[in-house]
């Protein structure tokens, strides 16, 4: 077999594997995202937490600038003149000539108080800023599980009312049939047909805000999705630990991070002051300048190039400026009293908050385990309800109500479950201890093999070319 057969042989064989490798790809069925890799994709691309990451990095700077103050600096200048001089009357020539020449001088603060409380106030400035992005970088987690939670309460209530919607339906059909032979009333047909049309419109509603809830996540992430995981059945709903509200409060006053922002801020606050106050105190400084300068103009000396070094120090005493620094003091006294103030609401908040969702959480736990109870005690009722109807001892009304009780009771159990863990995940922000393992913990509950899956929103049904 020549060179030339052997290479087409090759690659015709390398073609094969290719084509196997991609049909295998393609029979695999899509894995829908969960909760951990939505997460990775706000980090990545949430606008919000960006802003503030380019925020910080402005704050940021406010420590070199501060901090210049006390660091030496250097600077020059140079000047060139040119001189016509004429002598009217006189016997003495006319004098054209060119001066020129530099200087540059060296400054280093000695004692300059101002400065140097200044410096200190923008570090916890940044410190502060550090903890409120701190801050926003936890909330996202917060804010990643509620739009991706809010995905799969739409789904669960739309399958609530879809499942509702059949079931009515039917009902009426039997109705219908019964009012055809003469064992109902017309308004028995009347009442389900009512109740039919007002469980087509929640079932609408649940669809609009099925396709509503997946582009809130997508806003959040820049990623539109398709499929997203489900909560497993097996998530342990259980109170939070410790078990001991006292202990998350005192967990919150040392570890929130807006406590810790605004405690920051009032040390800012009061450096701000000292510098201020310290505007009222001299300030030395040390400076060594170099003149360099060339004449053109005769001189008594005849030279016409000059060189001196200056050894100096400088003291300054701000003896009155007009009221400026006086009512700068003032103006940092009165931040100072802000700061302290914004703390102890922060403090006041953070307790109010603790206390109300480690309640709320206490609560959610009862109420799933009820909510679960009510599922099993609603299909009984309706169950019974149907054969009544059956018997004649029941009207339709009585069963209508006892199928929307079913519903609602699926779908208020569900609830109850995402509600439980947003309030966990608030509770842990509040606290100040929520971080990516939390994330990670609660993404081991959540299950692909059952995904919810976008619909196609109303617009496109209908056709519309906006939303193409």
């Amino acid at each position: 077999m020549t060179p030339l057969k052997v290479a087409t042989e090759n690659m015709k064989q390398a073609l094969r594997s290719i084509a196997v490798v991609l049909v295998v790809l393609i029979s695999q069925p899509l894995m829908a995202e969960d909760l951990l890799q939505v997460y990775e994709a706000a980090q990545e691309n949430d606008a919000i937490l960006r802003a503030s990451r380019a925020g910080f990095a402005a704050t940021e700077q406010a420590v070199p600038q501060a901090r210049s103050a006390l660091l030496p600096s250097l600077g020059a200048s140079a000047s060139t003149s040119w001189t016509e001089r004429e002598f009217p009357g006189s016997v003495l020539p006319d004098q054209n000539f060119n001066d020129h020449g530099w200087n540059a001088q060296l400054r280093q603060s000695v004692l300059n108080m101002e400065a140097w409380y200044s410096y200190r106030s923008a570090r916890a400035s940044v410190n502060a800023a550090e903890h409120a992005l701190a801050a926003d970088e936890q909330n996202l987690i917060v804010r990643t599980v509620q739009a991706y939670l809010n995905v799969l309460r739409a789904q669960d209530l739309l399958d609530s009312t879809s499942a509702e919607e059949a079931a009515v339906k039917r009902q009426l059909e039997q109705v219908q049939q019964r009012f055809e032979v003469g064992l109902v009333a017309i308004t028995d047909v009347l009442e389900s047909q009512a109740v039919y049309d007002n469980a087509v419109v929640r079932r609408i509603q649940a669809d609009g805000d099925h396709d509503i809830f997946f582009q809130s996540l997508s806003t959040l992430t820049g990623i539109t999705y398709e499929e997203l995981a489900r909560l497993s059945e097996e998530l342990p709903i259980v109170n939070p630990s410790p078990a001991d509200e006292s202990a998350w409060i005192e967990e919150a006053m040392q570890s929130n991070l807006n406590i810790l922002a605004a405690q920051e801020q009032l040390a800012a606050a009061r450096r701000n002051e000292r510098a201020r106050l310290a505007g009222h105190l001299p300030t030395v400084d040390a400076t060594v300048t170099q003149v360099s300068s060339v004449t053109g103009a005769p001189n008594f000396f005849n030279a016409d190039t000059t060189d001196q070094t200056v050894y100096a120090l400088e003291l300054n005493l701000p003896l009155y400026t007009g009221g400026f620094t006086n009512s700068r003091r003032k103006e940092a006294s009165a931040l100072k009293r802000q700061a302290q103030e914004l703390l102890l609401n922060q403090q006041r908040t953070v307790i109010r908050d603790i206390r109300n969702l480690y309640q709320a959480v206490a609560t959610d736990v009862v109420r799933v385990k009820a909510r679960f109870k009510a599922i099993e005690s609603s299909r009984s009722a309706l169950e019974a309800t149907e054969t009544g109807y059956e018997v004649g001892t029941r009207n339709v009304v009585d069963v209508l109500q006892a199928q929307q009780l079913l519903f609602r009771s699926q779908f208020d159990y569900a609830d109850s479950r995402y509600n439980y863990v947003l309030n966990l995940l608030f509770l842990k922000d509040v606290a100040g201890t929520l971080d990516d393992d939390d994330l990670a913990e609660l993404n081991k509950f959540t299950d692909s093999s059952n995904p919810v899956k976008r619909l196609v929103s109303l617009r496109q049904r209908s056709g519309d070319p906006s939303s193409q």
